[in-house]
């Protein structure tokens, strides 16, 4: 009876370790966002090709070949740049403002009175929060480069 059941727990112990590698697998955070807020214009693929792509008056960009065209180096200040809003993209929008609004710029929040106009949330660092939101997205558009 005992070896039975020490048999059992064996097959179950290894089916369960063949599903946990699944289980443990993180989330690609800089994909999620891609899909949040980029696929509607450049396309699943980022070749510039999404749904919405054909009603713009401007073509959206290849992100697969960004580094090609950049001799081979993918630059990661300016991309940062300009999904943070500080470089200009014209069909993105006005730089205080871009397509994704506020997604990536960190506003304050408006206080309640004239001594505290704006307060910081105590739980959570917005610009922190923001700052990694836009590194995963740079990350994830640099693992999208053709080579």
């Amino acid at each position: 009876m005992k070896r039975a059941a020490l048999k059992g727990l064996v097959v179950a112990t290894f089916v369960v370790g063949l599903a946990l590698p699944g289980w443990a697998q993180e989330p690609d955070i800089g994909k999620i966002e891609y899909q949040w807020s980029c696929v509607a214009c450049h396309g699943i693929d980022g070749k510039g090709t999404g749904p919405l792509a054909a009603e713009l008056k401007t073509k959206p960009a290849d992100l697969t070949v960004i580094a090609k065209k950049n001799n081979g180096v993918f630059p990661i200040n300016r991309i940062y740049e300009t999904i943070d809003g500080r470089q200009e993209i014209k069909s993105h929008g006005a730089r205080d403002m871009p397509v994704w609004g506020f997604r990536y710029n960190p506003l304050p929040i408006q206080g309640f009175s004239r001594v505290a106009p704006y307060y910081v949330d105590p739980v959570i660092d917005r610009e922190g929060a923001i700052r990694a939101r836009i590194l995963a997205l740079v990350d994830y558009l640099y693992r999208i480069q053709e080579k």
